[in-house]
C-alpha cells in the first residue's frame, strides 16, 4: 500500500511533467511565431525561386515626412521601384505622402493599422487591422495588388488564417541588415550585411522612415554595389510573378 508521502511524490512528478510539456509547447509556439519564413495557413513569400539576379527592395513603416521624400529621390535617381509596407495610422494622417509614393510608381503594401504585435490578437481585431489599412490604401487611389507584412514579421494562427480566407499573400524577407542595437547599425555595416546575405530572388527589408538615418544613408551604396554585381530590381509583385514563372518551368 502506498504511503501518503509516496502519493505526494507521484503527484509532484506528474505536475513536473505537465509543467515541462507546457514550457515545451510555449517555447515551440514562440519560435514558430518569430519564424518569418513559416506560417500555418495561406501563401507566404519571403524569397523568389529564381536564378536570375533580381531582388526586391522593401521598406517598412510610415509614411513619414522625414523619410518619404529622400527615399523617393534616391530610388528615382537609380530608376528603381520599391515596395512600401505602410501603417494605416500614418496613412490616415499623411495621405499626401502615400500619393507621392504612388505617383512615383512604387508598390504599396499593408503593414497593419497600429503596428502592434498580432500574434495573440482575436479574429475581429486582426480583421480591423488589415481591412482598415487596406481601405486607407485604396482611399488614396492605389489600384495595385496589396500584400500584407506582419508587424515584426510575427504571426501564429489567427492572422495567417484570416489572410488565407481573404486570399492575401503574406510577405516577409530573407535579408534583414539592420539589428536595431544602438551603435551597431552604421551605414557601412548595413551595406556590409546586405551584400553578405543577398542572393538572386532576395527580398531585402529596410527601414528608412524613422531612426537616425543610417539606413537611408546606406541605401545609395547598397543599390550601387548590387548593380555592380549585376543585380536588377523589382517590386515584390514582380518578384512573385518571376518566381511562379520559374516554378512552372521546372
Amino acid at each position: 500500500m502506498k504511503t501518503s508521502t509516496q502519493r505526494q511524490f507521484k503527484a509532484i512528478k506528474v505536475w513536473i511533467v505537465i509543467a515541462c510539456l507546457a514550457l515545451l509547447v510555449a517555447y515551440t509556439l514562440y519560435q514558430t511565431a518569430r519564424n518569418h519564413q513559416f506560417q500555418f495557413f495561406g501563401d507566404l513569400f519571403y524569397e523568389a525561386n529564381i536564378n536570375a539576379k533580381v531582388v526586391a527592395l522593401t521598406f517598412d513603416d510610415g509614411p513619414s515626412r522625414k523619410g518619404t521624400d529622400p527615399v523617393i529621390r534616391i530610388l528615382r535617381e537609380h530608376n528603381i521601384k520599391g515596395t512600401f509596407y505602410l501603417n494605416g495610422r500614418h496613412i490616415e494622417t499623411k495621405p499626401e505622402l502615400v500619393t507621392q509614393l504612388i505617383d512615383a510608381g512604387h508598390e504599396i503594401g499593408n503593414h497593419s493599422y497600429s503596428h502592434k504585435r498580432m500574434v495573440f490578437m482575436g479574429y475581429k481585431q486582426v480583421a480591423n487591422e488589415v481591412e482598415s489599412t487596406r481601405a486607407l490604401i485604396r482611399g488614396v487611389g492605389y489600384e495595385g495588388k496589396i500584400h500584407f507584412r506582419p508587424p515584426y514579421g510575427k504571426n501564429l494562427f489567427i492572422l495567417p488564417y484570416y489572410l488565407s480566407k481573404k486570399g492575401i499573400t503574406t510577405v516577409t524577407w530573407d535579408v534583414e541588415p539592420e539589428t536595431f542595437n544602438q551603435g551597431e547599425d552604421t551605414p557601412e555595416l548595413i551595406v556590409k550585411r546586405t551584400m553578405a546575405n543577398v542572393k538572386p530572388g532576395s527580398v531585402i527589408l529596410l527601414h528608412v522612415m524613422y531612426g537616425d538615418g543610417s539606413t537611408l544613408r546606406a541605401l545609395p551604396e547598397i543599390i550601387t554595389r548590387l548593380k555592380s554585381r549585376g543585380y536588377d530590381f523589382a517590386t515584390v509583385s514582380e518578384l512573385i510573378a518571376l518566381s511562379r514563372e520559374n516554378t512552372t518551368k521546372d
